[in-house]
């Protein structure tokens, strides 16, 4: 046994300290896109002195609102969350896609603001005066059913005004953008809600508004034309309430970026402007892209670079960083795990509220527990599991590999490695019939409630065992992205083999796929099974 675990760990160890299996910045002053290869789903960000932070959508996925600190739009790190538990008893249970759509985070008088619409309950808001610490309680600033894509603007004359869109799937129309006024604190909306912007004739699906003000113009940043083949508009008014001018100011054009739309116009600490946004990459997510943004002599602005003279920007595939005020180490955000301590990384998220007795830490001896769950009642597949505890993939090409020791207490019980998305790949320890097997499974169509199908079997002499997942990046005859997965397993500590057939990774709902740990139990008795995990390590 020691001899295992010593032969997986060397086995694992070029991935020790791996940080960033994808990284943005060059090293030579300049960075590529995307500043993410993770899906970051419609980011906003803002900038206070040297600092940004930024936010994005993040669904059922708990704990929600992951907030990102950067000192160059380039170089990000996870420093915390806005919502340790969603806000409803509903989200106790997986609610796949519903919760908390497209935020937006601002700074006002001292104070940092998040507003999202959840398109089931209305609009929501958090605040705090240090983003990395404890947000308030999140409170229902209008209970209304259809409300998304959120944004504040509060004016120079201390008046306060909110935008958003709307989702059709619950208010029966979409492609338009409202604005209200709001109190100046910022706690509820008052009069009535004024169209400035409909989009059905040439900007289909506009959504995802983003309120700003410069130079006495008031400024709606929208995206439009759907999340895969989108464009980005700026609307521009002398009134909060229009009448508002429209232009096209991203597009794809002749570059290889398909839809670059929705994000956050930013000012860095030399005053030039630039644009986050989203590129919708299938399985693999939303993933984040930069681009330098100018702004005309009359007061519009261009994303990216007009390279035809048509007054439309496209995406950049590499440029100069933005300006900083002194030195900016490389950072991403947290991939790979040792649990050593007390307290889960800040890139793991449950795929709903999690539960007293779901997992242990033990930083002691360095491992985390998860407990087998008992299935909840109707459970069909993994899809309704709600103590599936996964992350973001981050990069195209890279490995995922884990050491596990399983103990099945009772028939049923199984425990391991899963690609979670409308499809998933599993590669799990289980004990059925009184012995421990490895089972390789994947499920098509699990949020149609399809049956997993069960593929390659191994017999586990004991419960401890080094899973591997590996993603590759690969492409059909149309061009599309395809996240390639092959599982594989080492019981001696020297040899990892396949398992399996390739698995071709799906995304979740409105979430690229994620990896991950899943422990689950067919019944509930005293002292059940568990999953030990010594490590989690990312490597390219």
């Amino acid at each position: 046994m020691r001899k295992l675990l010593l032969l997986c760990s060397l086995a694992a160890a070029f991935c020790v300290r791996a940080q960033g299996v994808w990284t943005a910045d060059r090293g030579d002053g300049t960075y590529k896109n995307p500043v993410l290869f993770a899906d970051y789903s419609d980011p906003d960000a803002i900038r206070t002195g040297d600092d940004y932070w930024m936010t994005s959508s993040s669904f059922n996925c708990v704990p929600g609102l992951q907030i990102l600190h950067s000192r160059d739009l380039v170089n990000w790190e996870i420093v915390g969350a806005a919502l340790p538990r969603l806000y409803d008893g509903a989200f106790d249970a997986p609610s796949h896609g519903n919760g908390v759509w497209a935020p937006a985070i601002r700074f006002h008088d001292g104070w940092y603001y998040i507003y999202w619409g959840d398109p089931d309950r209305g609009i929501y808001m958090v605040r705090t005066q240090d983003p990395r610490g404890k947000w308030s309680e999140p409170l229902l600033v209008k209970a209304a059913r259809g409300i998304i894509d959120t944004c504040p603007l509060w004016d120079d004359d201390g008046r306060a005004y909110l935008v958003h869109g709307w989702a059709g799937s619950r208010a029966g129309f979409k492609s338009v953008l409202s604005v209200s006024e709001m109190t100046p604190d910022g706690t509820r909306l008052v009069g009535d809600e004024v169209l400035i912007f409909d989009g059905h004739d040439a900007h289909p699906t506009v959504e995802g508004p983003k309120f700003y003000k410069r130079n006495g113009y008031y400024y709606v940043f929208a995206p439009a034309g759907g999340v895969k083949t989108g464009w980005q508009i700026v609307l521009r008014s002398r009134s909060p309430w229009g009448p508002y001018e429209c232009r096209t100011v991203l597009h794809q054009g002749g570059t290889a970026t398909p839809g670059p739309h929705q994000g956050a116009w930013v000012e860095d600490t030399a005053g030039d402007s630039w644009f986050l946004h989203f590129v919708d990459r299938y399985a693999y997510g939303r993933v984040v892209h930069l681009q330098p943004m100018a702004w005309t002599d009359d007061d519009w602005c261009v994303i990216g670079i007009d390279r035809n003279g048509d007054g439309v920007g496209e995406p950049v595939d590499t440029f100069r960083k933005p300006a900083s005020n002194g030195p900016c180490r490389s950072t991403t955000p947290a991939e790979s795990d040792e649990f050593d301590s007390r307290t889960l990384g800040l890139h793991w998220q449950w795929h709903a509220n999690p539960q007293t007795g779901w997992y242990f830490m033990n930083p002691t001896d360095g491992r985390l527990r998860l407990m087998c769950v008992r299935n909840p009642a109707g459970w069909r597949n993994l899809w309704d599991t709600p103590n599936l505890l996964l992350q973001k993939v981050p990069a195209p090409d890279c490995t995922f590999t884990t050491r596990i020791t399983f103990r099945g207490a009772y028939e049923g019980d199984r425990a391991g490695l899963v690609m979670m998305g409308m499809d998933y790949g599993a590669l799990f320890a289980e004990l059925r019939g009184g012995k421990l097997a490895l089972v390789q499974a994947a499920c098509r169509n699990a949020d149609k409630g399809t049956a997993e199908v069960r593929g390659a079997e191994v017999p586990l002499a004991d419960g401890t065992v080094c899973l591997r997942c590996r993603i590759a990046w690969e492409q059909d005859r149309k061009g599309t992205p395809r996240m390639v997965c092959r599982f594989s397993y080492s019981l001696d500590g020297e040899r990892f083999m396949e398992i399996g057939q390739p698995f071709t990774a799906r995304e979740g709902r409105w979430i690229g796929a994620k990896i991950g740990y899943f422990a689950t139990a067919e019944q509930q008795r005293n002292d059940g099974g568990w999953l030990d995990a010594d490590f989690f390590r990312v490597a390219p």
